[in-house]
């Protein structure tokens, strides 16, 4: 894990900032995160403190997140222990992966109490419990160690608080030469360290090394001067707390790396941040809430899926009877050859040879029999046939064209799992229902009533003017067709799946159109693409077709400019949920 003791070590010493603020705010927007608002020195923060499995973390973040209408049983204890309560220490557990956030604040009764919320970050073992340091008492933790689970560690309320497991490893901050040497040496180790690695000695003497940090180490030591100055100059620019974030990705593999000093054993793009949160957030971005999402969304993407392979077959199946129903004539003119031939048949006949009239030569043709049928019989089959073929081909026709349209509002549909955050995908889930493609289970226990207004993504542009995207088509209805003005303006990819985007107002330039427009672009099936048409008009110009699936409109005055969607640039507008 890139997140090792060093990094935490800066993050610790940039949450010094944090001391002697007022938690204002405490949030728990999933099952893992809890995000603390913090008023401190004149300004507003807010704290992640992260227990997800996979990407564990404690940073400052600007990131928006929503809330759910309940608060868990974990925040609503929080909240009664820490809100409105003063940030006294922000402290590591020596170099490990242990934060503790020690908190004043005054209970019902109006006493001072002290409260320690500790957060663990250990992989898919990382926690977030709330102490109470006077009997060493666990209140509560986001997520319970049963003793079916740990019989050496039980996270319960009530259960007595106990350290993670000593590493017996030395703090690289604190060791000299002698020291280092020894460890490196192997002294008081088993004849296995012998054979070990230079770095992976590191990683087993020395607490808070990772491997990445560890590579470091030995290449930098490969220049010159051996592993001791390389080490020591590493651990004086972490006591001096002089840091050096950096995201590095290779471009090889595409893998990215962080740390707190420079990564030169890997080469690659390098990109530089003011901050190790600034970094954190950079690197982490929306992956944690990504795993989220696919793992609540798995069944719908499978669902949808099938539907998608259901709706092909289909399609396949319609196109092979438009192209039999291009043979109807034939079986018109057999019919009629057979008429006029009926006197050459009689019953139980499975063929009949004949001239062929509407051949110019006259030639001669076999025409294939129903031995069960008499004569005429056997004509009206032809004709039949031939009636049926006709008829269908309106009415297959229009099949197809109600297939497609299923096909484009299923691709829809994935395109809006693909980038659905947590909120949005109860909402795409409840369409499904009322398109009764999914059957509400739980119709008997639904008795809130449904949410009027979805919260929708408004972005700032660099002029000022907010632009609102629609990331389901809940929010795309609701957006286009009540919140929006006639005289806004309204974007969307040009013949590409994608959001609904509009520009509220009209005093705005070519700036905010083209920022618009990489929105439009972003939030679409063609995000990865370069040159991305897209359209755009007057809100009057758009309207939705009577009995057209949610999210469908038709629009015209429109214009297109194309854009290629910057990942960069969009991440960078300013973005609030309304």
């Amino acid at each position: 894990m890139s997140l090792d003791g060093l990094v935490l070590h800066a993050v610790v010493h940039e949450l010094q900032s944090c001391v002697g603020g007022r938690i204002n705010k405490i949030h728990q927007p999933n099952e893992n995160d809890v995000v603390l608002q913090i008023r401190a020195q004149g300004q507003n923060l807010k704290l992640l403190l992260s227990a997800n499995p996979t990407y564990p973390r404690v940073q400052l973040t600007e990131q928006a997140t929503l809330n759910p209408l309940d608060a868990p049983m974990f925040c609503m204890l929080l909240r009664k222990h820490c809100e409105s309560g003063i940030i006294e220490a922000v402290e590591q557990v020596g170099l490990e992966r242990v934060v503790r956030l020690t908190v004043r604040h005054r209970d019902e009764l109006g006493d001072m109490s002290v409260k320690v919320i500790l957060i663990e970050i250990m992989g898919r073992h990382s926690n977030i419990i709330l102490l109470d340091p006077a009997s060493d008492t666990i209140l509560d933790g986001i997520h319970h160690v049963t003793p079916a689970i740990s019989s050496y560690r039980i996270v319960m309320p009530g259960s007595t608080y106990v350290v993670p497991p000593e590493q017996d490893k030395l703090n690289p901050l604190t060791v000299d030469e002698d020291a280092f040497e020894r460890a490196m040496g192997g002294e008081g180790k088993d004849d296995a360290f012998a054979s070990l690695k230079p770095e992976q000695k590191l990683v087993a003497s020395f607490s808070g090394l990772s491997p990445l940090v560890a590579k470091e180490l030995v290449h930098r030591s490969a220049s010159g001067g051996g592993l001791w100055p390389a080490f020591q100059a590493l651990m004086a620019a972490v006591r001096e707390q002089r840091y050096e974030p950096v995201i590095v990705e290779q471009q090889d593999t595409g893998k990215m790396f962080f740390s707190i000093t420079q990564l030169t054993h890997l080469a690659g793009q390098v990109k530089a941040y003011a901050s190790p949160s600034t970094c954190l957030e950079h690197f982490y971005g929306d992956k944690a809430e990504r795993d989220t999402v696919k793992q609540r969304v798995s069944d719908l993407l499978r669902f949808i899926q099938n539907e998608i392979n259901k709706n092909v077959k289909k399609l396949e199946k319609l196109q092979e009877t438009i192209e039999e129903s291009k043979d109807a004539d034939k079986h018109r003119i057999l019919g009629e050859l057979l008429t006029a031939s009926l006197h050459l048949i009689k019953k139980g006949d499975r063929e009949v040879e004949t001239i062929n009239y509407y051949d110019e030569n006259q030639a001669s043709i076999t025409i294939a029999l129903d031995p069960l049928l008499n004569p005429s019989e056997n004509a009206q089959r032809y004709f039949k046939k031939y009636t049926k073929l006709r008829n269908s081909t309106a009415i297959v026709t229009e099949q197809i064209a109600q297939t497609h349209q299923e096909l484009d509002y299923l691709a829809i549909l994935q395109l809006q799992l693909s980038v659905a955050s947590l909120s949005d995908i109860e909402e795409i889930r409840d369409e499904l229902m009322e398109q009764g493609y999914v059957r509400d289970r739980a119709k008997k226990q639904r008795k809130k009533k449904k949410k009027d207004k979805p919260n929708l993504a408004c972005y700032t542009s660099s002029e000022g003017i907010a632009i609102y995207v629609g990331k389901n088509n809940t929010q795309n209805e609701y957006l286009t067709n009540r919140l929006a003005a006639a005289t806004d303006t309204w974007l969307h990819t040009k013949d590409i799946p994608g959001s609904h985007v509009v520009i509220r107002g009209e005093g705005f330039s070519e700036k905010t159109l083209h920022e618009a427009a990489q929105l439009a672009a972003y939030f679409s099936q063609a995000k990865n693409s370069s040159r991305v048409p897209v359209d755009y008009t007057a809100i009057r110009h758009v309207h939705k077709p009577s009995g057209a699936k949610p999210g469908f409109v038709i629009y015209v005055n429109q214009k297109t400019l194309f854009v290629t969607p910057d990942e960069e640039q969009i991440k960078g507008m300013p973005v609030s949920i309304k």
